[in-house]
Parts: C-alpha cells; sequence; structure tokens
C-alpha cells in the first residue's frame, strides 16, 4: 500500500473523531462503508457489533446521553496498511451531571477511503457506571 494512503487513512481517523465530537451523523454516514461494522468491547447493553444503519441511529441516543455535547481527543496514532490504531480520551457530561472521561484504543479498518470496521476498546467500568446506571437512574426519577 503506498506511503500516501496510510497518510490518507490516517487523515479518515481525524475525520471520523471529528464528526463524533461534533456528532454529525452526515458525515459519520459519508465515511462509513456500506458494509461498515462498529464492534464495542465488554458486556455492556451496547457491547458487540452493530451495522451502519443501527450506528447511525445511536448517535441520537449517545446526544441525549450528552447534552453538553462530548469531545474526542487522539492522543496517540499508528497505521499500517488499512489499520489505524487510535489512543484517545473523551470528555463530557452526562445528562446526570456526572462527567465522563474515558480513555479507548480504537482500531479502525479503511478500504477503498471508506471506514469497514470500528472496533472500540475501553474502560466498560467506568462506562456502565455513567453510562448505564446513571442513565437508568436518571430514567427513574
Amino acid at each position: 500500500m503506498p506511503p500516501d494512503t496510510t497518510e490518507r487513512n490516517k487523515e479518515i481517523a481525524r475525520e471520523l473523531f471529528a464528526a463524533l465530537s461534533n456528532a454529525d451523523v452526515a458525515e459519520l454516514d459519508r465515511l462509513y462503508a456500506e458494509d461498515f461494522e462498529l464492534w464495542t468491547a465488554g458486556t455492556l447493553p451496547f457491547s458487540g457489533t452493530r451495522g451502519k444503519a443501527e450506528a447511525l441511529a445511536g448517535m441520537d441516543f449517545v446526544a441525549s446521553l450528552f447534552p453538553k455535547g462530548i469531545r474526542f481527543e487522539i492522543r496517540a496514532m499508528t497505521a499500517e496498511g488499512e489499520r489505524v490504531a487510535v489512543e484517545a480520551e473523551s470528555f463530557g457530561t452526562h445528562s446526570s451531571g456526572l462527567p465522563y472521561h474515558n480513555t479507548y484504543h480504537f482500531l479502525v479498518v479503511i478500504r477503498d477511503g471508506r471506514i469497514r470496521r470500528f472496533k472500540e476498546y475501553m474502560d466498560t467500568m467506568h462506562a456502565d457506571e455513567v453510562l448505564v446506571k446513571a442513565t437508568q437512574a436518571t430514567a427513574a426519577r
């Protein structure tokens, strides 16, 4: 794979995190391949594999959890061929008022300029405390 393709794949990964930070569903739709798969680690209600339509639809739910938005910051990135590994952090305030700051490792697989697979590894205990339990407690009020 030519070096310029690897650099372009890194740029696509940067575009992905900007779109996620801006909850830009139209941009995510453009970036995701038709056979896109999102895989999230753990046993949380949102863990497992989702297709493109479900991943895009889930952005409304994420936006509802973070009324002031959630921001992703890339800390490190390594690319080889179609694979881009990203270390990142998220920052946001959950709808319950709790701060949400998670650390991640993402694997982004890019083919022909589109994101084919997006794998998310994170602190699932923190996600459970804020994204699951605090959401359930807020809904119960």
